[in-house]
């Protein structure tokens, strides 16, 4: 997978991206999430510069509440709406030792990643079960980087470069993903697809092995 295809800038003169955001900031928390048909996940979002700096910090906060809430890993701004190159991610990690060994899920800060992209960092790729609080319902096994080196800026414009590896990784894809109007469902394994009821069949396994001899899937 590549980063994302991002579009022109948002300027400082955008009134309907302000005009957007401040009708987000109207609604109370934790903001509605919108799930997959919505074309605002299928557009790519735009890029932003300047211009909503006074908002910033209320955007990010009420990101973070509804992220926490849903709950959620990451959360990206079409998700509640926005077609804007930005999201917020944190990951508290597995608790159990055996499982943050094999997912390599350590504890994933907080953080807000604005206009984002990601390369692979070697050619691993690793699959696992994942999940969108857009798709409500469904799990899937995808392939992604193990190791990516995610590009970007922070809410304030400060340059964010990290190599990141396993879980994290794959988070900062996940939502960087959404950012190019993409869901984890196109690169999925779809024979893999499971529903909640029946995610403790596979989905729940550490490593989706059984699943994939089960239900007729390739692992890298």
């Amino acid at each position: 997978m590549n980063g994302a295809s991002l579009v022109s800038p948002v300027s400082p003169a955008d009134p309907e991206v302000r005009g957007a955001v401040e009708r987000l900031l109207a609604l109370p928390l934790p903001w509605p999430i919108v799930t997959a048909g919505d074309p605002v996940l299928r557009r790519p979002a735009q890029p932003y510069e300047s211009g909503l700096d006074d908002l910033m910090g209320d955007l990010v906060a009420g990101m973070r509440h509804t992220m926490r809430l849903a709950p959620g890993v990451g959360l990206a701004a079409p998700q509640i709406g926005l077609g804007l190159a930005l999201a917020v991610l944190e990951d508290p990690g597995a608790i159990d030792v055996d499982v943050a060994r094999v997912l390599e899920r350590p504890a994933f800060p907080f953080r807000v990643i604005v206009n984002p992209s990601y390369a692979p960092v070697g050619g691993e790729q690793v699959s696992f079960y994942e999940g969108c609080l857009s798709v409500p319902g469904w799990q899937a096994v995808t392939p992604r980087w193990r190791t990516v080196r995610l590009t970007a800026t922070d809410e304030q414009g400060n340059p964010v470069d990290e190599v990141l590896t396993g879980w994290p990784a794959r988070i900062a894809q996940h939502e960087t993903d959404h950012l190019a109007g993409r869901l984890y469902v196109d690169g999925a394994h779809l024979r893999s697809l499971v529903v909640d009821r029946n995610a403790a069949l596979w989905a729940h396994d550490v490593s989706p092995v059984r699943a994939a001899q089960a239900l007729g899937f390739p692992l890298p």
